[in-house]
């Protein structure tokens, strides 16, 4: 089945909404890497993806004059009390004015040039409503990675109801629909580029070049 996504307008939403908790509580998307904020990092290889977004949205909780001087249009959760991814991907699809809403969060500093384009490409080829990326772990096996989605915005809906009901979990709420997993393991793929940073020691070391 296919609902023809080749060429079709997708919106990037930047998820910097945490609490930054394991970081001791710092807002983690404006901390540094090499010299610039985690945020602009993330928007600065959005415009250099193979396919870029046509706009870029950032959901962020805290600084919010801070993130609207990186050039994009910032949205709060649409719910309370630091829901989660969920809560963004909500904020996301309540905004996005394309069929397409690209999520990714602010603290994987490397993600792949090429995200926006495969995600889109097997969403196409399976006429599926989710795309889901999917990385090796250390030892080899592929592991999803829930915040990296393309979603159809006619998804909002949906994720209202399970949102409001109390729903919180990613996978709870993708296995619902039609998804598809695309992984990011073919030769030339970085093994870390979906590494993130949950400390200040880890977003440091992915500062450094690998050995």
């Amino acid at each position: 089945m296919s609902h023809g996504t080749e060429n079709t307008p997708i919106t990037a939403l930047l998820l910097a909404g945490g609490r930054g908790s394991r970081m001791g509580g710092v807002d983690k998307g404006l901390q540094n890497f090499n010299g610039v904020p985690l945020a602009l990092n993330a928007l600065l290889r959005l415009q250099q993806q193979t396919q870029p977004p046509a706009e870029v949205l950032i959901n962020a909780n805290r600084n919010l004059a801070a993130y609207e001087a990186l050039g994009a249009p910032v949205w709060p959760d649409a719910l309370p009390d630091f829901a989660g991814p969920l809560a963004g991907f909500l904020t996301g699809l309540e905004h996005c004015a394309t069929p397409l809403l690209l999520t990714l969060p602010c603290d994987v500093p490397h993600f792949p040039l090429s995200l926006c384009q495969r995600l889109a490409d097997a969403l196409h080829a399976e006429g599926a409503q989710i795309a889901m990326a999917a990385a090796p772990e250390s030892d080899g096996q592929l592991r999803t990675q829930p915040v990296f989605c393309l979603l159809r915005a006619e998804l909002l809906e949906s994720l209202t109801r399970f949102t409001h009901g109390g729903g919180r979990k990613i996978d709870a709420w993708t296995a619902q629909h039609r998804q598809v997993i695309v992984p990011f393991n073919v030769p030339g793929d970085d093994p870390l580029a979906f590494a993130n940073a949950n400390t200040l020691s880890e977003l440091r070391a992915l500062e450094m070049p690998p050995r």
